[in-house]
């Protein structure tokens, strides 16, 4: 029996036409929404500031791999301990700016792309928040919950192949591959779980598990269409990094306009990656109901 089923869309198709989107609510998502959202993107990018001060964050992290009985000198652990901290301390500083700001400024964008004749008002806008804000906090149990898988079968892993004679450096490097795939689709879920929450209002682990079911056979297109927007605002982050955190020279009102316009710019990035995920939203439920009619249809 022939396969009656469409393809999934090329990532670049599925890209295209999120950027005709985004362009085509241009007005409401760079004005309104981006205003929302701002002060998030202010908050992430000043977190770079408080960094520094995060190494007692750094030095309880590395003593709790050492007690958990993690190798000492391995370079990977040494730079996930860095991490970690950095992580750790960014999402404290900016959490009360993610479960307000964020999570509305994602709930108008969900709703004036799920029902693109009518604009969004402020009361369909709400009536998303609380469905996003269970789903925001499953999330975070879902990422520390992958965190602690992979770093016990790291440590499984480590203590051992290195008894085994495998190089330590080959170790290090295939741990740091493994850990970056979990936790990049441990996200990406987070991220659909989020857009599928407004889209369908459920939310919390229900949430979580559609999305793990509508991402089912499409990680690839899934990670191909995150790759570029992360890339941009990594990009914008060190921008901010090295125009306003370390040049000192530069005026007050030179550097407050430089860093209010970087700031904007880390916000488009994050609306967008808000809309490339509804768009593959949309993507995947039209694949998803058209192979359920295809069946329907075959078997009556």
């Amino acid at each position: 029996m022939p396969n009656k089923t469409i393809p999934m869309e090329k990532p670049t198709k599925i890209m295209r036409k999120s950027i005709y989107t985004f362009l085509q609510n241009y007005e409401y998502l760079t004005t309104t929404a981006a205003v929302v959202v701002f002060p998030f993107s202010v908050s992430v990018l000043l977190s770079q500031a408080i960094l520094p001060s995060s190494w007692w964050i750094y030095n309880r992290v590395r003593t709790l791999f050492h007690a958990a009985g993690f190798p000492q000198s391995s370079e990977l652990f040494n730079i996930l301990s860095l991490k970690l901290s950095e992580t750790i301390s960014c999402s404290i500083f900016t959490l009360p700016f993610t479960l307000t700001f964020l999570l509305v400024a994602k709930a108008s964008i969900i709703q004036a792309l799920k029902n693109p004749n009518s604009p969004p008002c402020f009361s369909s806008v709400l009536s998303l928040f609380n469905p996003l804000l269970f789903t925001y906090i499953c999330n975070s149990f879902l990422i520390l919950s992958a965190n602690a898988t992979v770093l016990s079968l790291l440590f499984l892993a480590f203590n051992f192949l290195e008894g085994s004679g495998f190089s330590s450096l080959f170790l290090s490097a295939a741990g740091a591959v493994v850990y970056s795939i979990v936790v990049a689709n441990a996200l990406i879920i987070c991220n659909m779980a989020l857009v599928l929450s407004g889209m369908e209002r459920c939310g919390g682990y229900m949430a979580i598990l559609k999305a793990c079911l509508l991402l089912r056979g499409r990680p690839s297109t899934a990670l191909s269409l995150a790759l570029p927007l992360n890339l941009a605002m990594a990009g914008i982050e060190a921008l901010f990094q090295y125009r306003i955190l370390r040049d000192y020279h530069l005026g007050m009102a030179s550097m407050a306009f430089e860093g209010m316009l970087i700031s904007y710019l880390y916000s488009i990035s994050l609306l967008l990656d808000t809309v490339v995920t509804c768009m593959l939203y949309k993507t995947c439920k039209a694949q998803d109901d058209y192979r359920s009619i295809k069946i329907c249809q075959e078997f009556p």
